[in-house]
């Protein structure tokens, strides 16, 4: 199995949505990208930890590429928003991908020099590539949260 993980704005939706592909054999919703060690949700939303929300996946490379969940990484979203998507704002909605290993990266930078040159957005993709940082999953109450209370609240 490999690991890759995204962030896309709300995690609930982002979950729910690389929950539906095949070859993921799983998926936690948490926090990464900041300074704060074991955030919590409000600390989080609170704009001073420096994390996003972002869901970790693991996935089988034999049925799905990362090039494959790259592409549904960047179909889910709006990657020309800069700390927002929708009416989500704030530094923990931004648009990332947290690469695992350089492979990650090229593939990621490739996806968004892609999407660029095709010019699929009429705005630049502001999706920060950086490298995967330290993982804090997310409370319980926020894991598969679409599968325990249906989808609302949520922009993706």
């Amino acid at each position: 199995m490999a690991i890759a993980t995204f962030a896309a704005g709300c995690f609930w939706g982002v979950q729910s949505r690389f929950d539906d592909v095949s070859g993921v054999t799983a998926t936690e919703v948490g926090y990464t990208g900041g300074a704060t060690e074991h955030p919590t949700y409000q600390q989080v939303c609170s704009h001073t930890t420096g994390h996003a929300e972002a869901v970790r996946v693991e996935f089988d490379p034999e049925v799905v590429t990362y090039q494959e969940l790259l592409a549904r990484f960047f179909s889910m979203h709006d990657p020309t928003q800069w700390m927002r998507q929708g009416p989500d704002v704030g530094d923990q909605y931004r648009s990332a991908v947290f690469f695992h290993d350089r492979e990650q990266e090229k593939a990621a930078l490739a996806a968004i020099e892609q999407l660029t040159e095709a010019q699929v957005y009429t705005r630049p993709v502001v999706t920060q590539v950086v490298p995967a940082a330290t993982w804090w999953p997310a409370e319980e109450y926020h894991q598969k949260y679409f599968q325990k209370h249906g989808r609302h609240g949520c922009a993706v």
